[in-house]
């Protein structure tokens, strides 16, 4: 969990970071902030934003699993490796959606974290079941 926060810390700082720089250098206005309307903001940091929104969707689900996980003493060696390959993921979404955003690799590291995502679930669905 805690390399998904850092992933999506990561965003946000590049986001900061370069929304700052395109403010300084008058290639947006900074009042375009404030209800998110106007000239439109420029490719690069558009992309971003919408990858850190990105990272406040499906991420989610993902928290709350390995959190129910925890609660209920599930995890083991499967599910850590599952984690990890969530994040592995999602990392390579966000290389790739900030970067080139080239689609088709784009959606095959999305659906790859949502079929992770969903094993992961259905790991921990199994192990609750049959553990009673």
């Amino acid at each position: 969990m805690f390399a998904m926060v850092l992933l999506t810390f990561s965003v946000l700082v590049r986001l900061f970071s370069l929304r700052s720089k395109l403010a300084r250098a008058g290639e947006i206005d900074p009042a375009y902030f404030s209800i998110y309307q106007g000239k439109a903001e420029p490719e690069q940091s558009a992309k971003l934003a919408r990858n850190f929104t990105n990272l406040y969707e499906a991420p989610v689900l993902f928290y709350v699993c390995c959190v129910s996980a925890i609660s209920v003493n599930t995890t083991g060696l499967p599910f850590f490796l599952l984690a990890w390959a969530y994040v592995a993921a999602r990392a390579i979404h966000t290389y790739i959606h900030t970067g080139s955003n080239k689609i088709w690799p784009r959606v095959y590291a999305y659906f790859s974290s949502w079929l992770i995502l969903l094993s992961m679930w259905a790991l921990l669905a199994i192990r609750v079941i049959t553990s009673e």
